[in-house]
């Protein structure tokens, strides 16, 4: 709480540097609008160019009734989009309208992208419904959590960030309050919950020193996409690489916090199974668990981020480099090191939480009755 106090931002930094980002040429303006139609015709945009002995093509022409009123509209969407998806009617689009400067040639509206926002809206009503209806009310609890955890996010450390605070601190700092607050308010009050905060802080202490070493090490500059160069150019003060240390630093509380909650409730069940156990057998009964999940949780992030970077593994395949040049170069090299060390902090900390838990079980002499009514007293407080 002290940290958070201290780390607060104080709004100095200039929150609408990215206002006139689309307005570049002066009176440009983003609009919305829903797709009528699609028709092969001539293109807009080489329209006039037989004037100057040129030759009009033909494109796939999408017309757009805007969303502000008015008449149709003619756009051009790229045809590598529309390679995998035709625009539809009734698709909802977001373009930039050039209508009202004084340009000599070509479209006056240019396509941005697609409006995703309802189909979006719906899965997340989804996603809540499902894990209320399974979990129950502590689902709902973890749900209100999140919600908490996210928005906590964008009131302190986005703008914590944006000051060009030490991104070390605010990722811990924040990380550490998102955690404390939602493992609690999750899971209740209790030794058990407790014990996986332990376990959670080791493995982002851990994870905030192995990514230290590894950006100078490694060279990471945080530099590899259109949103951090942007980032570079309006916000000067902010560190990139500090950015991809603090990014490193909250993805691992997901997967820390998973693990460990998970390990300190198997030692739990375990203790109250067998209350004759003495802490050697519970401990190495704990973790015949934990490798378990160790193996399940490594291959899952390592899957799940080699199915997203499967256009960047195909380019490899086609060209003359190497997959361990590929893996080695800019982003990718960023991600894969992202997975190691969330990796080696999540292995970490399993045996960490089981010995912990172990030592509060035997302390607190759960397992038998008087094990079962300490438990019942420390869960009320929840």
């Amino acid at each position: 709480m002290v940290m958070v106090i201290l780390l607060w931002p104080q709004g100095n930094y200039d929150k609408f540097a990215l206002n006139g980002a689309m307005d570049t040429t002066g009176g440009a303006t983003m609009e919305v609008g829903t797709v009528t139609r699609s028709a092969i015709q001539d293109c807009p945009s080489s329209q006039g160019l037989e004037e100057v002995g040129g030759k009009v093509l033909e494109c796939q022409v999408t017309y757009v009734m805007p969303e502000s009123g008015g008449a149709e509209i003619q756009l051009e969407i790229p045809p590598e989009m529309l390679q995998s998806r035709d625009a539809r009617a009734g698709d909802s689009i977001r373009y930039l309208d050039l209508s009202t400067v004084d340009t000599t040639s070509g479209s006056p509206y240019v396509f941005v992208d697609f409006v995703r926002t309802l189909p979006m809206a719906l899965l997340a009503i989804a996603y809540g419904v499902v894990v209320v209806l399974v979990a129950g009310w502590r689902g709902t609890r973890a749900m209100i959590g999140l919600i908490g955890g996210i928005a906590f996010m964008i009131v302190f450390m986005v703008p914590a960030l944006l000051e060009g605070g030490n991104p070390v601190l605010v990722g811990l700092t924040g990380s550490t309050a998102i955690m404390f607050v939602a493992l609690y308010f999750a899971h209740g009050l209790n030794a058990k919950t407790s014990t996986a905060l332990l376990g959670t802080l080791f493995g982002l202490a851990v994870t905030a020193g192995m990514v230290l070493w590894l950006t100078d090490a490694a060279a990471l500059t945080g530099a590899n996409d259109e949103s951090a160069i942007t980032l570079s150019t309006v916000a000067p003060q902010i560190s990139l690489p500090g950015l991809l240390i603090c990014g490193v630093l909250v993805g691992g509380m997901g997967v820390l916090n998973d693990v460990t909650i998970t390990q300190s409730a198997t030692v739990w069940e375990l203790a109250e199974s067998t209350p004759k156990s003495s802490a050697r057998e519970l401990f190495f009964r704990g973790m015949r668990i934990g490798r378990d999940h160790i193996a399940s949780t490594v291959y899952t992030i390592a899957f799940a981020y080699a199915g997203a970077a499967l256009p960047v593994l195909a380019i490899a395949a086609l060209s003359n480099q190497s997959f361990g040049v590929t893996l080695g170069s800019g982003a990718m090299a960023e991600e894969v090191i992202r997975i190691l060390i969330g990796s080696i902090g999540l292995v970490l900390a399993i045996p960490v939480t089981t010995a912990i838990a172990v030592m509060v079980v035997k302390a607190t002499g759960t397992g038998g009755a008087h094990g079962k009514r300490s438990l019942q007293r420390v869960g009320s407080v929840a």
